[in-house]
């Protein structure tokens, strides 16, 4: 069993078993919704996932729909009948362990910021710039 939370705690999960997928996400409605670049995501049977607390729907697109928690705005599931009949996508960063579900993939690499495909060519810094 995996567990996760939104950041405040009003909502928790609990997910058992593996994923159909783990993958990273570029779409413009992910970005949209999250105010990130790519959001990491992890699809389950909704037979798989128990929430605790009562998450805030959202109809992002006609047949997507997003929920989040209503008192901090964590993004947490993921819900489209037609792409996932069945099924519940979990964004990973809200693991209580987000190495859990390592990606798998890149999805939605159409719609990606320009720039995502040269990203690891940047400098990397384990803390801020300067704080090492």
């Amino acid at each position: 069993m995996v567990t996760g939370k939104c950041q405040c705690g009003a909502i928790r999960y609990e997910v058992d078993g593996q994923p159909a997928h783990s993958a990273i996400c570029h779409c413009a409605d992910c970005r949209a919704s999250s105010g990130a670049p790519m959001v990491g995501w992890a699809l389950f049977e909704e037979g798989q996932v128990r929430i605790e607390g009562e998450a805030v729907r959202y109809q992002s697109s006609e047949l997507a729909t997003r929920h989040f928690c209503g008192t901090c705005g964590t993004g947490l599931f993921y819900t489209n009948p037609t792409i996932f009949p069945g099924g519940i996508d979990i964004q990973t960063s809200t693991l209580d362990d987000p190495d859990s579900f390592p990606p798998q993939a890149h999805i939605q690499l159409a719609e990606a910021q320009g720039w995502v495909r040269h990203m690891h060519d940047l400098p990397k810094f384990d803390r801020f710039p300067g704080e090492e």
